[in-house]
């Protein structure tokens, strides 16, 4: 798959997972894609919740990695 491939299918992705972090008062924004990480910022309740790290890993990486295999990490990051 290209990058720009594979750019179209994390905001797929992200796109399905968003409303239900907005039912708990959060978000997920798409920043970059760079050698098989993904670099996402969380928003509102989801930037200082103390399960932000689980919701990372169970539930956003979990989702990006088992459609892309290209995918080996997401990464938080703060502006």
């Amino acid at each position: 798959m290209s990058n720009e491939e594979i750019i179209k299918k994390i905001n797929e992705v992200l796109d399905r997972i968003r409303p239900y972090l907005e039912n708990d008062g959060g978000s997920v924004t798409f920043k970059r894609y760079e050698n098989g990480i993904v670099y996402v910022k969380l928003a509102g309740a989801c930037s200082n919740c103390p399960m932000a790290s689980i919701t990372l890993e169970d539930g956003i990486e979990s989702a990006l990695t088992s459609e892309i295999p290209e995918i080996i990490k997401v990464i938080n990051e703060d502006d």
